[in-house]
């Protein structure tokens, strides 16, 4: 055999390690996260915006987004993240604010 056969062979193996097999299994996990929403699901969408799911459909889902019950439908394979609530109503995520410096002579704070 030509040996640069085999070295293009070893370089379509690496390729295949290294590229495509973890691009299959995100797209998986993201195949079963979107089939596991639910009525009552709280989910991030991919352009960032937290709802709650009201209804599902086979392409579709529609979002109650704010407190006066406006709803949106969006497809499914736009959902980004399911958000989890652990036993305190916490979603797990801690944001304490904007970083502030207070030895920051040109800090308004």
């Amino acid at each position: 055999m030509d040996p640069s056969f085999l070295i293009l062979l070893a370089f379509f193996g690496v390729m295949y390690l290294l590229l495509i097999r973890p691009q299959q299994k995100r797209q998986r996990e993201h195949r079963e996260l979107i089939s596991s929403v639910a009525v009552g699901s709280d989910i991030i969408t991919i352009g960032g915006l937290h709802g709650t799911v009201l209804a599902v459909d086979d392409d579709t889902i529609d979002l109650t987004v704010s407190a006066d019950g406006t709803v949106l439908r969006f497809q499914r394979s736009s959902i980004a993240k399911v958000v989890t609530h652990d036993e305190d109503g916490d979603t797990g995520e801690d944001w304490t604010g904007p970083a502030t410096d207070t030895d920051d002579p040109g800090s308004s704070v």
